[in-house]
């Protein structure tokens, strides 16, 4: 309390006496003893009273031990298996916890890691993949402001992220590597990477590109090729030593027929070799006879038209063109998809010739459209010219049911400029994306789809998208959240197929340590999207002939079901609706064999060395782990802190102070009651 506070609560206390004096001691006729009673009860109310009103305030301080954080990152993927380490992590895992000394100095906290970082639930050691870097970039987040040296129990083999050395150099806090494996260097040979397209065309030539790696000291010679089924299509003899370990081949292979094309690539192993798994790899493309046709229209140059084609051609079925108003007229007829950014008067036979056409549209609209020439030509929508510009951001429509949407976060995008006021869509048409102006949806559209008459146009009144295609590649570290979400669109507006009442979109083929998902879209007969419908899929593998069969869930505005369950093969399938026997779609799809997990002999000692060097811990073998638990309890560095909390409390919240008025106040008043002074 200030000196000032205490000088209040002196004042206060001789103004109570004096009016208890006053009030009971002054000229009054009770005896001494009644005066006395009396005279307390009053001063002791108008003394708390006072008190409350002054209010003065008292500091608390409590003290406490904080330990210092040990976060257990444990390797959740299937290589831990492989190389028939199960037994020996679950045992160390079981250490840790049960280790009086460790849990008494330290807060342990246990997480594993495989596809993706999460909490420890169970040890199941069946991840496809494995990404140390996630887990050590989430880690820091939670710790980097305390004191937490981290065990990282790993066998160091990354198949997803970024290198998690580099990931590693700002941690901050010691990074304990628990290396699980050995060092021995085996002899091998093996194909670290293949890289293809997903599509070629008929009767063309699709690139293959083959990274082949040797691990020994002798020199050896040996073959590669490729075999689509029991046929070699190509092959070539590939020789290695001790100092020149990898052989890069670049080739070419025919796309002679139309359909789904697997091929195997092998590197023929050697006696010596350990693990032949990673000799082989399979690949697959689907050959096409023509692709989608996508031209772009525009008397300017922007950033956005640059990322529009390049996200329209993330999809291999796809070309762009880009050419001026003036260039453009006699391409449109070999285009399934006219996109027309910001038109001006220059488009006037564009547009005249599109509609002689039939042509599917896409319009980009921004600062540089010239509204009056875009409201003049076309019947579909109209916009007041104000020559006012604001930002926007794109809200999803949960309802959107002509094809399926995933929310990719576009409320979080960076916002897109627009002639201020609203657009008013005069025919009847579809919303994807309204627009938000400062958190209030607006009930505007930022980005709808109009079909009349087999004709389907679509308008995305905002200009700079290409910031959402780089936000996308910030938030994700690549572009194909925001491309797929795109190519739907696209998808969408190139063809003139009639829409069914059941869709289902699939992959011809999946690799097997990929998510595998069928998802399916359900219309009433007024072609509203009804989300209380039963769905369901069989599943038949065609060698086995077996089947099952698994319900479809509801995701915003389509079903879906995840199959990454299905091992290796071809499979038939059909989709049904319970309620409706004669509504089903079929199709077929492969699941390519490939286990990264299984590419792997050993630790990666080497590189989790450099991590527990750069970050000033220590790299020990599973073997050697009781080293790494008795170096911990002894380490005088992570030492428990005392922490001192400080609490300032207003006598007005002290409850119990109240209470001691009313009781005073009630003493009192019975007592005068009870003598007849009332």
């Amino acid at each position: 309390m200030t000196t000032q506070t205490i000088l209040y609560i002196i004042i206060a206390i001789i103004i109570s006496i004096v009016l208890a004096v006053f009030m009971y001691g002054y000229k009054t006729k009770f005896s001494k003893s009644t005066k006395w009673i009396y005279g307390s009860l009053r001063f002791i109310s108008i003394f708390l009273v006072l008190l409350l009103l002054i209010n003065p305030k008292f500091k608390t301080e409590t003290y406490s031990l904080i330990k210092p954080n040990l976060p257990v990152l444990i390797d959740n993927s299937e290589s831990i298996s492989e190389l028939n380490q199960i037994a020996n992590v679950s045992d160390f895992v079981t250490s840790l916890k049960a280790n009086e000394d460790l849990n008494q100095k330290f807060d342990l906290s246990f997480y594993t890691f495989g596809n993706k970082f999460q909490i420890n639930d169970s040890l199941t050691f069946n991840e496809k993949n494995s990404n140390i870097s996630e887990a050590l970039s989430l880690t820091n987040q939670l710790f980097k402001d305390e004191v937490a040296p981290t065990l990282l129990i790993t066998d160091g083999n990354q198949t997803l992220g970024n290198d998690y050395e580099f990931s590693s150099s700002s941690f901050k806090n010691k990074i304990y590597p628990v290396i699980i494996g050995d060092s021995t260097k085996y002899l091998d040979l093996k194909i670290t990477q293949l890289n293809t397209n997903r599509y070629a065309f008929l009767k063309n030539k699709f690139p293959v590109e083959v990274i082949l790696v040797y691990h020994g000291s002798k020199n050896i010679t040996t073959q590669f090729e490729v075999k689509k089924g029991n046929t070699i299509v190509f092959k070539e003899n590939v020789s290695f030593t001790e100092n020149q370990n990898t052989q890069i081949l670049n080739f070419t292979l025919p796309a002679s027929s139309v359909g789904f094309q697997k091929y195997t690539a092998q590197i023929n192993p050697i006696s010596e070799e350990k693990n032949k798994i990673n000799n082989s790899k399979q690949f697959a493309l689907e050959v096409i006879d023509q692709s989608t046709n996508v031209l772009i229209v525009s008397d300017i140059i922007h950033p956005d038209i640059g990322a529009i084609k390049r996200s329209v051609e993330s999809n291999e079925q796809r070309k762009v063109t880009i050419k001026k108003s003036s260039e453009a007229l006699s391409l449109l007829s070999d285009h399934q998809l006219i996109i027309l950014y910001q038109p001006n008067r220059s488009f006037t036979t564009i547009y005249a010739e599109i509609d002689r056409l039939n042509k599917n549209t896409l319009v980009f609209t921004g600062q540089q459209t010239d509204w009056y020439f875009l409201n003049s030509i076309q019947d579909n929508y109209i916009k007041e010219v104000t020559n006012q510009f604001e930002n926007v951001v794109g809200v999803l429509n949960q309802n959107y049911g002509a094809f399926a949407i995933d929310d990719i976060n576009f409320s979080d995008y960076r916002p897109l400029n627009t002639l201020f006021g609203e657009l008013e869509i005069i025919v009847p048409y579809d919303n994807i994306l309204e627009q938000s102006i400062d958190g209030f949806e607006t009930e505007t559209p930022l980005l709808a789809t109009i079909e009349i008459n087999g004709t389907r146009n679509a308008i995305f009144d905002g200009e700079g998208i290409w910031k959402w295609r780089a936000q996308s590649f910030i938030e994700s570290k690549n572009y194909k959240e925001f491309d797929t979400f795109f190519g739907k669109v696209i998808q969408y507006l190139a063809s003139n197929k009639r829409r069914s009442r059941l869709e289902v979109s699939f992959d011809n083929f999946y690799y097997n340590n990929n998510t595998i998902r069928v998802s399916a879209q359900y219309f009433d007969k007024n072609f509203v999207f009804n989300s209380n419908a039963n769905l369901s899929i069989l599943i038949t593998n065609s060698d086995t002939k077996q089947s099952s069969e698994y319900p479809l869930l509801l995701k915003r505005n389509y079903y879906e079901v995840d199959l990454s369950i299905l091992k290796a093969g071809e499979y038939v399938f059909k989709v049904s609706v319970n309620d409706e026997i004669l509504l089903t779609r079929n199709g077929a799809f492969t699941i390519l064999d490939f286990n990264v997990e299984q590419q792997f002999l050993n630790a990666d000692v080497t590189k989790l060395s450099r991590v527990a060097t750069n970050t000033q811990g220590k790299d020990y073998f599973i073997s050697d782990a009781s080293l790494l638990i008795d170096s911990l309890i002894k380490d005088d560095t992570f030492k428990q802190v005392q922490k001192s909390e400080e609490k300032i409390e207003p006598l007005i919240d002290w409850i119990y102070l109240l209470s001691l008025i009313i009781l005073s106040l009630s003493i009192e008043w019975f007592l005068r009651k009870y003598n007849g002074l009332i």
